[in-house]
């Protein structure tokens, strides 16, 4: 549990030392009084984020949410295992991965897009490139593309603003997906690795 404003190294700071740590380090759940550094927070893969004064039921809620990350049942699973666990209002079910197009963070959740439809799943993107990294390239901080699934890059509209939607530096590349309609945002700082990983043939 992570005050943000501390003495010395504030909590973002030090949460992103934590990550750098081998396996991550440990759950995070921010406790402050700022609502306003919520997405910051989510983006260095915390769990939860409670403002104060936190209420028991709401802190319950999060300390349930670590518990279930932590548990066999909801992880990632294995680098060889073929599917993903989803579970959702009360129902659990496997998605195999070469379903997967592609995986985007949304504040607390991870969306998981197939062809057929969009999946809510209780979990980071840092976990699920951990556990099955080989399949996934990164194309943004907050988006992983299933790297078969890769048709083409291309140049979108100029963006109004030289930073999108997550305050991620862009240019306006995109990438388009076999199996979805919408393109996925290329940021600049990924956009050299996704040049060359189509150049190589590694997608």
């Amino acid at each position: 549990l992570l005050d943000i404003h501390m003495p010395g190294l504030d909590g973002l700071a030090f949460a992103r030392h934590l990550r750098a740590l081998p396996g991550g380090g440990p759950a995070l759940v921010f406790v402050t009084a700022h609502a306003e550094h919520a997405l910051q927070a989510f983006e260095v893969d915390a769990i939860d984020y409670l403002t104060k004064p936190v209420r028991l039921e709401r802190l319950q809620q999060a300390l349930d949410k670590v518990g279930r990350r932590r548990a066999p049942a909801v992880a990632p699973g294995p680098a060889d295992a073929d599917f993903l666990l989803i579970h959702d209002r009360g129902r659990t079910e496997r998605v195999p991965l070469n379903d997967i197009v592609y995986l985007k963070a949304e504040l607390k959740y991870v969306t998981v897009r197939t062809p057929q439809r969009s999946h809510v799943f209780d979990g980071s993107l840092h976990e699920l490139e951990q556990a099955h990294g080989p399949r996934w390239l990164r194309v943004h901080r907050n988006a992983l593309v299933a790297r078969h699934r890769i048709r083409a890059l291309e140049r979108g509209q100029a963006p109004a603003s030289p930073f999108d939607d997550a305050g991620e530096a862009s240019d306006g590349w995109v990438l388009r997906l076999d199996g979805v309609e919408e393109p996925v945002a290329v940021s600049r700082r990924q956009l050299a690795a996704v040049r060359e990983a189509l150049a190589t043939g590694a997608c």
